[in-house]
């Protein structure tokens, strides 16, 4: 008899994850953020680096498989 997965709880364990590696990531964004501005530098790439990492976890969602919800990586 095959495992049954249920892909609800590995959607929120992969969204835990994702959010737990994302979380420093996000720290380094910020702080190149703080001297961008500082430096009168532009933010733009920098805002849609912290706007990826913050959507990262919305891809879980739409995940079929557990083995698209390993592949996905901040």
């Amino acid at each position: 008899m095959p495992l049954k997965i249920d892909m609800d709880s590995a959607k929120e364990i992969t969204k835990d994850r994702l959010r737990a590696v994302r979380k420093p990531l996000l720290e380094e964004q910020d702080i190149l953020y703080l001297k961008a501005q500082e430096d009168g530098a532009d933010t733009t790439a920098i805002v849609t680096e912290k706007n990826r990492l913050r959507d990262i976890t919305k891809l879980a969602d739409s995940a079929k498989t557990t083995d698209e919800l390993k592949a996905i990586k901040p």
